[in-house]
């Protein structure tokens, strides 16, 4: 009897482990798609917010006059950051990237001031910058102003099918997820399936009978989503450790949405797969336990 009953525990041990560790990987993929559509958003922002637009000053625009214009830019809503670039600056740059200094057989120094302006990312789209750019040009100061219309559009437009996609993939990922882990629990209801039915004969009520499958669910959920918590963790950090960068775009808030939606999913998919599967089991007859 005593043998029978560590054979029992043991089952039910293992059955407990493999659904912490089924249930850990399946959190895993979700907290990445999670972390997937969150950064998508971050880099969004991040591209559109270095995407630069170039404002040309006229020849007789003195420095003074160039650093009051960055000043009453930088007033308005759309400024994120903005680079003055001197005729001088201009000149040593393209010197230096050409090998060669214009000015010497031109005479005169072909290049003008410059503002290199940044937008913030809800202004780096074609209708603001339509705007912007009528804006800005209607200044007597400012000659000409240029930017990357084309690049623009595709960095919105590739983004947003991204976006779709990571949307696409996390309504697929949490279906399938469900599906695995409520097939994993009722196993492990199956294997008691004739405890409940006792229990019902001994007059136990549903609630007091799903208490302890909703207990060691709610356990499982919680162990699988501090593992993946983890594994998701080294991962990130293992990323900052090869790309710094990457801290702009993966910020501890993603990070901390991205651990309370696996916190969450993990104990309510589990909960709910316990209370359903013990649910199923406890309407059955007790000849129907023989039949499944």
């Amino acid at each position: 009897m005593r043998k029978r009953r560590k054979t029992t525990r043991r089952r039910h041990g293992m059955q407990v482990v493999t659904l912490c560790i089924s249930t850990t990987m399946v959190l895993i993929l979700i907290g990445l798609v999670v972390l997937s559509v969150l950064t998508a958003h971050n880099l969004s922002n991040y591209v559109k917010e270095n995407l630069t637009v170039t404002v040309m000053l006229g020849d007789t625009v003195t420095t003074n006059e160039a650093h009051r214009l960055c000043r009453d830019l930088y007033h308005r809503p759309y400024a994120r950051n903005i680079d003055y670039v001197s005729k001088e600056q201009a000149l040593k740059e393209q010197s230096e990237a050409m090998g060669s200094d214009p000015s010497e057989f031109l005479g005169v120094n072909p290049f003008v001031a410059t503002l290199e302006l940044q937008l913030k990312s809800d202004y780096a789209n074609r209708d603001s910058l339509q705007w912007i750019e009528k804006e800005l040009t209607g200044n007597p100061k400012v000659s000409d102003v240029v930017y990357q219309e084309d690049l623009m559009d595709k960095v919105n437009k590739n983004l947003q099918k991204v976006s779709l996609v990571l949307l696409i993939l996390a309504a697929l990922l949490t279906f399938i997820s469900y599906q695995l882990i409520s097939n994993t629990v009722r196993l492990g209801v199956y294997a008691r399936r004739f405890l409940i039915h006792t229990m019902k004969l001994v007059g136990a009520s549903w609630g007091f009978i799903r208490r302890p499958f909703m207990r060691d669910g709610m356990v499982v959920g919680l162990v699988a989503a501090l593992l993946a918590c983890l594994v998701l963790g080294g991962g990130v950090w293992w990323l900052f450790r090869y790309e710094p960068g990457l801290t702009g775009i993966i910020t501890w808030q993603v990070l901390a949405i991205t651990g309370a939606a696996v916190l969450l999913f993990g104990l309510i998919i589990t909960l709910l797969c316990s209370y359903i599967s013990v649910n199923r089991f406890l309407r059955m007859r007790a000849r129907d336990l023989y039949k499944i």
